[in-house]
């Protein structure tokens, strides 16, 4: 699994769908003190973490399903 976590389109996705889903959160979430640029640390963090969840998720979704088109033996064609 670990070796799965840093192949190039695993990551590649994971950073997309992060900077997208985490932009729109961040948004919603901190909107008015972004466009203000008035950021308390704990905001920057909550931000941080607004990044990282979906990339953690995007990257779990892609590793186990990279592991279960490995596990099942593919059925040649008839």
């Amino acid at each position: 699994m670990a070796s799965q976590l840093f192949r190039k389109p695993v990551v590649l996705t994971a950073l997309k769908v992060a900077l997208v889903v985490g932009t729109i959160l961040a948004l919603i979430n901190h909107g008015p003190a972004l466009l203000a640029l008035e950021l308390s640390r704990q905001q920057i963090l909550q931000i941080a973490l607004t990044y990282l969840v979906p990339y953690c998720v995007s990257t779990y979704s892609s590793v186990v399903m990279l592991q279960n088109q490995q596990a099942k033996p593919r059925n040649p064609q008839t």
